[in-house]
């Protein structure tokens, strides 16, 4: 998904450093593993406890640093490759792409533990330490003409975090839902051959929704691969089922269940989701708001939106909040009310 700034919180921040768990007879699979160098890791070490002025206690060693190991496939085929050493979803891209040799600009978007163009599944800012992470890179570009016979064009678009929008959903009797070629998970490259790389979900959504209703209008798309586009010679190895990526240990998992947290700045951070009925359901609903107004679905956006409206008991507060932290995106005052009664009334237990 896509990827906001949130507030900084206070407590120490981890690295993706921790005990890698690997099968214990990995017969299968160690072949399906690139054999290249490892990436250094963050330097982030786990410290012990100490009680005499800051130095480890006679005779006992400070613990070794240790390292998140995941796994990842291209969705239209490849063997499993580990993956590492990454604090963002940039750099989760290089690492993608070298362990498969293929430009990291290839890379459109990633699914946790699927192979199909399956939205919610779709890797957003954290990463759950068994997921499966699978790629999807660019296929077949094609582009489209259309008329704006209507104000809403029926498109819900999301980005990936690294410079590509895509399409994430399509309304059922929509404008596009009527173009057979438009797909879900198609990236949006262009609009009128104004250049969309680079560009963030709200940005596009922003670039469709001023367009005049009644003009013609054009749209460079790019559809991920899909399976069997490319067919690996007769001789090549039989693809490799995929292993248990980065099992959390026994003692890791006590409540919840632990994710990396991705961001665009500072270190990645593991955290053990604990959401309680309130969040989980004021995201949802905020998640639901953003896209009728702007037509955007973004998790994480949602989720920092909920944190800014807890502990305020005034809208001109929790408006100013919003303009204070999100100021960029330049939200109308009417989604800002809106939100404010619907987690409101989430809160209340009205919904």
């Amino acid at each position: 998904m896509p990827l906001f700034p949130k507030k900084k919180d206070k407590k120490q921040k981890g690295g993706l450093t921790e005990q890698e768990q690997q099968p214990e007879n990995d017969v299968n699979n160690s072949k399906s593993y690139p054999t290249g160098p490892t990436p250094a890791p963050p330097s982030v070490t786990q410290q012990p406890q100490t009680t005499n002025g800051g130095q480890a206690p006679a005779g006992e060693q400070q613990q070794p640093q240790r390292r998140l190991v995941f796994y990842a496939q291209l969705a239209h085929g490849s063997p499993t490759a580990r993956i590492e050493g990454f604090g963002n979803v940039r750099e989760l891209y290089e690492e993608i792409a070298k362990a498969f040799v293929i430009p990291a600009t290839d890379i459109l978007f990633c699914t946790l533990n699927t192979h199909k163009v399956d939205m919610e599944r779709l890797l957003g800012g954290q990463i759950g330490l068994e997921d499966l992470i699978v790629a999807h890179v660019k296929g077949v570009p094609k582009s489209i003409q259309c008329i704006k016979s209507v104000a809403s064009l029926g498109l819900t678009i999301t980005d990936n975090g690294a410079g590509y929008a895509f399409i994430k959903r399509i309304k059922e009797g929509s404008v596009m839902e009527g173009l057979s070629t438009v797909l879900v998970g198609d990236h949006i490259e262009s609009i009128n051959n104004k250049s969309m790389i680079g560009a963030r979900h709200f940005e596009v959504a922003k670039e469709f929704k001023q367009l005049p209703v009644g003009l013609e209008f054009s749209v460079a798309l790019i559809e991920p691969m899909k399976a069997f586009t490319k067919i690996a010679p007769r001789s090549a190895p039989a693809m490799q089922p995929a292993p248990v990526a980065a099992m959390p240990t026994d003692d890791q998992v006590k409540t919840g269940r632990e994710t990396l947290r991705l961001r665009n700045t500072g270190p990645a951070e593991v955290v053990t989701e604990e959401l309680n009925d309130f969040e989980s359901m004021a995201i949802t609903k905020c998640d639901d708001l953003l896209e009728s107004y702007i037509g955007i679905r973004d998790e994480s956006l949602a989720e920092t939106l909920v944190g800014l409206f807890k502990g305020k008991t005034d809208f001109s507060d929790f408006m100013k909040a919003v303009e204070e932290e999100l100021g960029e995106l330049d939200f109308p005052e009417e989604f800002i009310f809106d939100l404010w009664g619907v987690m409101g009334d989430v809160k209340d237990g009205r919904i």
